[in-house]
Order: C-alpha cells, then structure tokens, then sequence
C-alpha cells in the first residue's frame, strides 16, 4: 500500500472509538503530544497498521501506554489483532516496528501453575497464591455503626465483583481498624463462589517492589500481563505510592485496564482520595469513581462484641467485668485489642493464675492508660437504687420499711468506703440523715456481709458497676 494509503471507512469509525477511550484515559496533553499524530493506515482483519512520526514516538508508546492501548484496541478490532508502527521515510530509525500486541499472548498454554505469580510470561490462564488470610473472614468480623458501610458494600461485591457501583471499592480509616481484614473478607468470599476467580491481595509497597524488579530486569511487559489477568485486584494502603510517578504510571493503566474490562478493584488506605498527596489527579479521580468507606474507631458494644469474639477464638475464659472494663478502657483499636488479650493470655497461662479483674487491670498498666472514673456520692445512690430497685425518692425519703433501710444502710456504707465525703456529708445526701446515723450503717453492713449471702451479693454487685 502506497504510503498516502488512509484505512478503510469501516474501520476509520472504529479508530476514533479508540480513540474516544483514549481520550478518556489520558489528560488533554498526553492525548495530543502522543495519539493524536497517530494515523491508521490499514488493517486486513488481524493486523493494524499505524503511522507514527518517529521511533522516539514508538518507544514512549511502548513503554508508557501499551498496556492501555492494547486492551482498546482488542476491544475494538478483535482480540487477535497485532498492531504494527509505520515510521516515515527519513525520520530516525525508518522502519516498520512491530507492537507489545503479538500473537503469541493467545499460543502459550494456559494450564501452567507459576510458584512465583509477578513474573509471568505472556500466560493466558494462571494459578496462583492469592496472598489471603483464610483467618480474615466475614465471619470473623463484628459489625458495628464504625465499619457497616464497608462491610455492607464487601459482601455486596463478593456476591458480583465488578458488576456493582462499587467500583472501585475504597475503604480509608486509621491503622488498626480493620481495613485489611474487610478487604481481604472480600476477597475471600469471592474465591469461596468461584475458586476459579483470580484474586490477588498485594500491599503497595510490595507492588512497588515488584515493579521495580520487573524494570530491572527487562520484564515489564510480563509484570504489566500479570496484573491484567487479575478478576478482583486489592491494594492495601494505596497512599504509600505517593511520590513514585513511575509505579503510578503502571498502575494507573492496570487500573483503567481492568475497570474497562468489568474487574473489581478494591483499595484501602489511611486517608480518603481528596486527602492523598504526590498522586497524581488522575488516579485520585479514579478512586473517586466507586464508593468510598471510611472505618472510625468502634463504639462500645462493638468492643464488647470484638472481645467476646477473640476471647472464644484463643480459648480464653473471661467475666463480664474484665470484658467492660477492657471496651471502656482500650481507646485505639483493633489491634490494642489483640495485644491487651495476647498479653492476659500470657499471665495467666505463665503465672498460673485465672483471668480475673484484678489482674487484667495489673496487666493493662502496661498497655493502655486507664481511665478512672470519678466515685461520688450522688452515683452511689444511683447504682444502689437501679441494683435493689427501689425508686431514689423513696430511698432520700424518711420511710423505715425493711427493704429501704437496708438500701438506705447500704449506698451509706459503699460512701463510706468509695468516697472521701464526711459521714455528715452522707447522711445530708440520703434524706437528711445525722452523722450517728451513718456512723451505724456502716458498722450494721459489714457484719451482714459476714452473714447474709444475698447482702454480700448486692454490696459486690453495686461495687462491680461502681469500677
């Protein structure tokens, strides 16, 4: 074909689809220094043949955009097609050059098993190791008000990875508050509908590794034809990318590959897309395509609920007491729960002793600052009242039945003993009382703890709210 040859109307119209695609995945300077002096010549079916101004223009191509240009133009010509760079007369190196897109990615064998999956050889069909954790399940997880989103949205996606709104899936937080393990669960539950899906957990620092090997090595194409053939690809703390253009380049066009293609793209990270720095605006527009969910640190009952589940899963026989004072006094996270637990285990398994409430407070000065909370008066009587149930009117009034004396005797002896407050201080605080009064109850209360089991058990009950 003569060199002022121009392809056929047909595919013309196809072109500039591929180009539209492009242009939708590149900035307005990439797209007209690079694509635009793009001039089709011809394509007989299987091969496309391409006007490029000089072998500079092929190479930059090729090393920056291939991975992006390949899967377009398979879309849009057909999955055989080869691409072949036409370089005019008298630019440099003025010859036909053949592109990334050859036959061979379709005549290699696709029942290999590779040990190793970053380096791979233009397969078709892999095994691999997905790198998940078969301990971060679902149902190892506790829901609460601080994850539901995430969580809801996971299972969503394990059920039809990639055929959600959640796409990508970017669950931001601070460390130790579950990010990876909703993410890996994803992942997890997607293999357990389909073992053949190709899932693949990798954190960016170890993608970033792997990019730079396959650089040094001459085999970024093999690394790049990797990650194309992933089905849910995640990326744990996708913000350690920033200030490496390099790495965001490849990833970028493994991102805009498989998103194009239906595959699911899970990220975690430290912080939400408009708070990432040195990443560049068109990977941060990307992660703000699907949903974002953040995790915040859990309230209350989901601790509890954290703590039961841990307690059950390392065998550890654990109070009620020891488990409330353990949610209200770990603030951090996830993982403080972990440790507090580990190190209780340790104690008790070493030293012999039962998990009681008075050591888990021994063992935890060590691990978290404990909050003490402020004993008075006016919370005794509350705590007195809700435990015996009788009304706090009835309890500050001047009635002398059995039930309420004993009650009134008791919150005077608990002030006594939890308070600095003088007894006339008490006896003002419960209905008016004289110092003599007081001075009586808590001479009374503790002969019948001695005495009557049913006393002993509401006074310990009462002082086990009290801590």
């Amino acid at each position: 074909m003569a060199s002022g040859e121009i392809l056929d109307e047909r595919y013309d119209a196809i072109w500039q689809n591929c180009l539209s695609l492009i242009k939708n995945q590149t900035s307005e300077d990439e797209f007209v220094k690079w694509f635009k002096p793009m001039v089709p010549l011809s394509f007989d079916g299987e091969n496309l043949r391409i006007r490029v101004p000089d072998q500079r223009h092929v190479q930059y191509i090729e090393q920056n955009y291939i991975s992006m240009l390949r899967p377009i133009i398979r879309e849009e010509f057909g999955v055989k097609t080869r691409l072949h760079y036409a370089i005019p007369n008298g630019a440099p190196a003025g010859r036909q050059q053949t592109g990334g897109m050859n036959a061979s990615l379709y005549s290699q064998t696709n029942t290999s098993t590779i040990k190793n999956p970053f380096i791979i050889p233009g397969i078709k069909k892999v095994t691999f190791d997905s790198q998940l954790n078969p301990e971060l399940t679902f149902a190892n997880h506790i829901e609460g008000d601080c994850n539901r989103l995430a969580r809801s949205a996971g299972i969503s996606i394990s059920v039809a990875p990639g055929k959600t709104s959640f796409n990508p899936l970017f669950i931001y937080g601070n460390s130790g508050l579950g990010k990876t393990h909703i993410a890996q669960a994803i992942g997890l539950a997607v293999k357990e509908r389909d073992p053949e899906c190709k899932v693949l957990y990798v954190s960016s620092n170890r993608f970033q590794n792997q990019f730079q090997t396959a650089a040094w090595r001459g085999e970024l194409n093999d690394f790049i034809q990797f990650y194309q053939m992933i089905d849910v690809l995640i990326i744990d703390d996708i913000q350690e990318l920033a200030g490496k253009p390099g790495t965001q380049n490849i990833f970028f066009n493994i991102f805009s590959h498989l998103r194009m293609l239906g595959k699911q793209l899970i990220l975690t990270s430290d912080r939400p897309p408009v708070e990432l720095t040195d990443i560049e605006e068109r990977l941060i527009t990307r992660f703000k395509w699907g949903l974002s969910a953040q995790l915040t640190a859990p309230d209350l009952a989901t601790k509890v609920g954290i703590i039961r589940h841990k307690c059950r899963k390392m065998g550890l026989e654990v109070e009620d007491d020891v488990v409330q004072f353990l949610a209200q006094n770990i603030k951090a996270n996830v993982r403080e729960i972990e440790g507090a637990l580990t190190s209780l285990e340790a104690h008790s398994r070493l030293l012999g002793k039962r998990i009681t409430l008075d050591l888990t407070k021994s063992v935890m000065r060590d691990i978290v600052r404990i909050e003490t909370k402020e004993i008075t008066v006016d919370s005794i009587i509350e705590l007195t009242c809700s435990t015996l149930k009788v009304e706090r009117d009835v309890l500050l009034s001047a009635k002398r039945t059995r039930e309420v004396a004993q009650a009134r005797q008791i919150a005077m002896y608990l002030c006594k003993q939890h308070t600095k407050t003088p007894l006339a201080g008490i006896g003002a605080a419960l209905g008016g009382k004289n110092h003599a009064t007081v001075l009586h109850a808590c001479k009374t209360i503790p002969n019948l703890i001695e005495t009557d089991k049913i006393i002993r058990q509401q006074v310990e009950e009462i002082e086990r709210r009290l801590r």
